[in-house]
């Protein structure tokens, strides 16, 4: 599989070269904004629009999947958790256009949504706990765990990038290579029907490459969202645990 081609480059700081992963998440974002901008249109609390019970009903969902997994204490982060959801849906539905390619195919999208969660977690562990305690935790339980421990914390990250993207690849790979070996497949049946119109219409490319692209782009494409979605609430979550109420 290729990776992104370099559609254009801008002539400025030494060409900043803009890729098919770029123009594809640029796509994605002007979708989540206009969505956004056309909720938000026309909100009332005394006469609520259909769009506006929907909205709610799915914002409702999203704090109470944070507050069940991050605790309440820590819905705050609710629409990070929302916008890596659409940025990631989005990312790989847009690849079904067969114009563009997903956002999600390319390592750099998820190790750059990766690191960003890996940041925010040891952001949490430091703050919590201090820079010092912060380190004294990879010699936990014992000191001889400490290479491993050290080997967990980069592995996370690298784990939560290449599952995603190793899905959204892999899918695209597989469809490509069924689609064309089903090419090659009507050429050879339909060469040995006399008829021109009928042996120029590829019977075995119909139906097929549609059902992988639903199970691959569509279905795919959302679990592999909410599986990143969660793991960046469980190790966030984790970093930054409830305070405890002093006592009188």
């Amino acid at each position: 599989m290729e990776g992104p081609k370099i559609l254009w480059v801008i002539p400025i700081l030494g060409g900043v070269k803009i890729t098919q992963t770029t123009l594809t998440s640029w796509i994605a974002m002007i979708i989540i904004m206009a969505l956004a901008y056309w909720i938000s249109r026309g909100i009332s609390v005394e006469h609520p629009t259909k769009k506006q019970l929907v909205a709610e009903k799915l914002m409702s969902m999203l704090y109470n999947l944070v507050d069940g997994t991050m605790g309440k204490h820590n819905e705050h982060f609710a629409p990070y958790i929302g916008t890596l959801f659409l940025s990631s849906v989005f990312g790989s539905l847009l690849g079904m256009t067969q114009v563009l390619r997903s956002s999600t195919a390319d390592l750099s999208t998820t190790a750059a949504w990766a690191i960003a969660t890996m940041a925010m977690t040891w952001y949490g562990n430091i703050s919590n706990n201090g820079f010092l305690g912060w380190l004294k935790s990879f010699t936990e339980p014992i000191v001889v765990m400490t290479p491993m421990n050290i080997i967990s914390e980069v592995a996370s990250p690298v784990s939560m990038s290449f599952r995603h993207f190793g899905n959204i690849a892999g899918g695209s790979v597989l469809t490509t290579l069924v689609y064309s070996a089903l090419a090659a497949l009507s050429a050879f049946v339909l060469q040995w029907i006399p008829v021109t119109f009928i042996n120029t219409i590829p019977i075995f490319q119909l139906g097929i490459p549609a059902f992988l692209s639903i199970y691959f782009d569509l279905f795919s494409g959302f679990v592999q969202a909410l599986v990143f979605s969660m793991l960046t609430m469980v190790y966030v979550g984790g970093a930054n645990p409830p305070k405890a109420k002093s006592g009188i």
